[in-house]
């Protein structure tokens, strides 16, 4: 069945409410005047409210409404917000190496706005010492609490132990901001171009550019996923076990 409302000769009541091309209460009005107007105006007849009794129709230009009405659903794509889930998985005996850089990681998806699920998984004997899992935890989450917060407290899941951090900053807010530092950049690249003598931009900035448009591209494309269940109740640190 079309969701397209009824035009011009496709309209079959016998009379309309009319409403006129500005918006102003015509009245009720036999079809064949609601149509002759149309004719008038150069516009279209068109049925807004078909259960209406009687049908209300609008003079409007149908081509022209169906463009804008088209670019005004793009433009809320465009800025529509995905909740999404990253996920960072750690050892509980990780190198500091490795932790800096799975950290930069966790703040990197803090800053485009997204959830972060932390998962350290156990071997063996480490099963025995949970409470090495639960400080890395604690100390991600200290480290990158500018960015984010608890919003999983750590628990046990078999072999894992799980935490889940959320952003401060909203993911539109991530979004906006993203898209208005590729804006800048592309403006300074525009403004070293323009001209015969411009120097070519440097490496490094041409990166930062790159960057920026990424996290344009991934806050717009992202998923979305289901958010996050709490645990029923977080997990105590547990003391150190003898002789460990």
């Amino acid at each position: 069945m079309s969701t397209e409302p009824r035009i011009n000769d496709r309209i079959r009541v016998p009379e309309v409410r009319l409403v006129g091309p500005s918006g102003e209460q015509v009245g009720i009005v036999p079809l064949a005047k609601a149509l002759e107007l149309a004719q008038e105006y150069d516009l279209d007849l068109v049925e807004v409210a078909a259960t209406a009794r009687p049908p209300v129709c609008k003079l409007m230009d149908y081509g022209k409404f169906k463009y804008e009405s088209a670019m005004k659903a793009r433009e809320a794509r465009k800025n529509q917000a995905h909740t999404v889930i990253k996920e960072m998985k750690l050892r509980p005996k990780i190198d500091p190496h490795d932790y800096d850089t799975k950290k930069g990681h966790v703040v990197r998806f803090l800053k485009q706005g997204d959830k972060v699920k932390i998962t350290i998984m156990f071997r063996g004997r480490e099963q025995s010492r949970p409470e090495l899992g639960f400080r890395l935890l604690q100390r991600l989450a200290d480290d990158v609490q500018e960015l984010g917060f608890v919003e999983s407290s750590p628990k046990q899941d078999g072999r894992n132990m799980i935490m889940v951090l959320g952003p401060h900053k909203k993911k539109t807010e991530a979004m906006a901001e993203a898209r208005a530092l590729a804006d800048a950049r592309k403006a300074e690249r525009q403004g070293r171009t323009a001209g015969s003598d411009a120097a070519p931009a440097s490496d490094d900035a041409v990166a930062e550019d790159a960057v920026a448009d990424d996290a344009v591209t991934e806050a717009q494309d992202a998923p979305a996923e289901a958010p996050a269940t709490e645990a029923d109740a977080p997990v105590e640190q547990p003391a150190a076990s003898q002789g460990a």
